[in-house]
């Protein structure tokens, strides 16, 4: 780089250049920012009208197509919803907009079991042990019903591994910690195949399943954490190790894993 006369009479040399350039954010993007902030801030709640979009090209002096495009990334995050009058309306995205994009990212990284267990480890314990302390009667009941489904499906991998994952679910409200099921659901949509493949592969893997769930359910109703927590990291681990009896590694990519199955 060219230094300037001032820099070299100062016997100094220009620093390096460590910023790109500038690019203006199109008006469509800023519309969207402009709402999206005063839904994230409270300023508009859910379920507040917006007008209609001819309402908001008059609130933000631009044309029509502008204001379309920025509803649009809205309606897709789930920060906008349309009634029959096609009225706008602030709405609370269900976190599977979010967990969606997460897991996509979690295979685009080539995230390893090891990895998805380490974290699983971590928040179902945690989820088990307030679970212990909050769970009501009508989600035990639930618990209770997915158990008995479950029994009927032990020879069915797909569907066992579908109620292996809603059991979770429940288990996750029952902790009453949002925060929590939010961490856990884009994890969530990667226990499918790494289930249905052990549930498929290893003869004793849904046995040791129901027999973990079990345990699980008699510790909540109990509400004793202790066990509560004994048994939820037992039941994770022993899908480690089952995994592993399949003779899978457990720091291949699942998505690799389970397409070379």
């Amino acid at each position: 780089m060219a230094q300037t006369k001032e820099a070299r009479e100062a016997g100094t040399a220009e620093p390096s250049s460590v910023f790109a350039p500038i690019t203006p954010a199109p008006a469509y993007k800023l519309v969207a920012d402009a709402i999206e902030r005063q839904i994230v801030s409270g300023r508009v709640r859910a379920g507040d009208a917006l007008g209609t979009e001819a309402e908001l090209v008059r609130q933000f002096g631009v044309n029509r197509s502008t204001v379309r495009e920025g509803i649009r990334l809205l309606e897709q995050s789930g920060l906008i919803r349309r009634d029959s009058s096609r009225r706008l309306f602030a709405a609370v995205p269900h976190y599977d907009r979010f967990a969606g994009g997460i897991s996509r990212a979690f295979v685009l990284n080539e995230i390893t079991f090891r990895e998805l267990w380490e974290s699983t480890l971590a928040i179902e314990t945690a989820v088990a042990e307030l679970a212990a302390e909050r769970i009501t009667d009508e989600i035990l009941a639930e618990l209770e019903d997915n158990m008995k489904k479950s029994e009927k499906a032990l020879k069915k991998p797909s569907e066992l591994a579908l109620l292996d994952i809603e059991f979770h679910d429940i288990l996750a409200r029952a902790s009453g910690n949002r925060v929590l099921q939010f961490a856990r659901e884009p994890e969530n949509k990667l226990f499918f195949p790494t289930t249905e493949m052990l549930f498929r592969r290893n003869a004793r893997a849904a046995e040791r399943n129901k027999e973990a769930h079990a345990a699980i359910i008699a510790a909540l109703r109990a509400r004793d954490k202790a066990q509560a927590v004994l048994w939820m990291r037992r039941h994770i681990n022993d899908w480690k190790r089952g995994f592993e009896l399949i003779g899978k590694s457990i720091d291949q990519a699942i998505d690799r894993t389970y397409a070379e199955d």
